[in-house]
């Protein structure tokens, strides 16, 4: 069959574009296997157990030293369990592994740094860098998956390996080039098979495409157990972990580490990194109460709407979703009257985080509002809220952990829908409707 390298749809014939992506150049010829054959009817199936509801079976977790990290892995490392990190080159994922397991020798675990990228010498001028360098860090650079089976198939090996990257690994029974789908593929299910036999718990590597997503086949994170991806903008020293796939923990939980002269450090108090000034009294600005994963996080969001020239006026958006901006100015047209047709609309979500959640909803509107008529809003105050099409503002869930988190940090209001039946130390203003809101932004402060 011919395979396409860019999508991994399946050909029964070559062609120079693939129909399925419409890449050009991509597939790739690969033997296809003779099926096994059909099992006898003497033959002994698969032993099934039904002692699952009976036996509960505790899963040890092994702490990485780097409680961020912990935190997105759901506590702590499981023995056996594979996890896929990707992220922008540069990023710092070889970093952060590198210092893990440094971290892990140091206690006392037994580690492995593989790189098919990198040379011994070139892994050990990075540790010493890094300040991370020791005797008890086993290094290697090798590419053959049956070379790294064999060595970390021995007794006592290694407990947790690291594989850098996934993409230059090489199957030698696959008749591809290294990185290929076929080759990705293979490699993977190779790994995962040890990290299940020998109990290790195995990092990869994963390299990523132009647009973001990790490279190779889709299959590759179906079958490991945790799928983090590394964020962050280049113009901020920020790193965000975040989990999309955890078998052992939360999903969408976030880790935030920054980039110092000796590598990623971990920030235990996140929501102090993305709020501004919150004393000066500068119209479009509105600090949102969030929640990533499982924990509450305040940023900052800033709105400016300027005169526009143009037939098309321009909007702008760093941070947040481009096709929700457009939803809330057109509710804010139509539910309350505030003319943004004939401005230029810019958003910014301050420090480089990416905000996903509906709940933004609210404090958009408000930064928007306040920056169309030029008033400040309310200092030391939050914002959440979902906004309807009817303009009505709707609530969101965990109100009591964003409030909680907002005292915390010295705010004194909480600005969120009328109809929650959240209670806290915070002065609460519940808001029904987007008129209600810039009645609120405007006069009735």
């Amino acid at each position: 069959m011919y395979l396409c390298q860019a999508c991994g749809a399946i050909h029964r014939k070559w062609s120079g574009q693939c129909s399925e992506c419409g890449e050009w150049n991509t597939l790739v010829e690969e033997r296809v296997e003779q099926a096994p054959k059909a099992m006898k009817r003497d033959q002994k199936g698969t032993e099934l157990s039904f002692s699952a509801a009976s036996e509960r079976v505790e899963m040890p977790r092994l702490n990485t030293g780097i409680d961020e990290l912990d935190r997105v892995l759901g506590g702590g490392l499981v023995p056996g369990s594979v996890t896929l990190i990707g992220g922008d080159p540069g990023i710092g994922k070889s970093t952060l592994l590198l210092q893990l397991v440094a971290a892990l020798t140091q206690g006392g675990a037994k580690t492995a740094y593989i790189s098919g990228e990198e040379s011994v010498a070139q892994i050990q001028m990075r540790a010493e860098r890094l300040g991370v360098a020791s005797e008890g860090l086993a290094i290697a650079a090798a590419n053959a998956i049956r070379d790294i089976v064999g060595a970390l198939e021995k007794p006592g090996a290694a407990e947790v390996a690291v594989i850098d990257s996934i993409q230059t690994m090489f199957v030698d029974s696959v008749e591809s080039a290294p990185g290929t789908v076929s080759q990705v593929r293979a490699s993977s299910n190779e790994l995962v098979k040890l990290a299940k036999k020998r109990n290790i718990a195995i990092f990869l590597v994963g390299h990523v495409t132009k647009d973001g997503q990790l490279a190779g086949p889709r299959v590759m994170e179906h079958m490991v157990d945790t799928v983090l991806y590394f964020e962050g903008d280049r113009g901020y020293p920020y790193r965000i972990l975040r989990s999309v796939k955890n078998r052992f923990g939360a999903t969408d939980e976030i880790g935030v580490f920054e980039m110092q002269e000796k590598g990623l450090q971990a920030i235990a108090n996140p929501s102090e990194l993305f709020l501004g000034d919150t004393d000066a009294s500068v119209s479009g600005s509105a600090v949102f109460a969030g929640i990533e994963g499982t924990r509450p996080l305040l940023s900052e969001i800033q709105a400016l709407v300027a005169p526009s020239s143009l037939a098309t006026p321009r909007r702008a958006v760093v941070g947040w979703d481009s096709n929700r901006l457009a939803m809330i100015l057109a509710v804010l047209e139509t539910r309350a009257g505030m003319r943004f047709s004939d401005k230029e609309v810019y958003l910014n979500v301050a420090g480089g985080l990416r905000i996903a959640e509906p709940a933004a909803d609210l404090a958009v509107a408000a930064a928007l509002v306040s920056a169309l008529v030029n008033v400040p809003l309310p200092r030391q105050s939050v914002w959440f809220g979902e906004i309807a099409l009817s303009g009505a503002v709707r609530p969101v869930g965990r109100g009591a952990l964003r409030i909680k988190e907002a005292a915390k940090l010295g705010f004194e209001a909480a600005i969120l829908p009328a109809t929650s039946k959240e209670e806290g130390s915070l002065r609460l203003r519940g808001i029904n409707n987007v008129q209600e809101l810039v009645d609120f932004c405007v006069t009735d402060r």
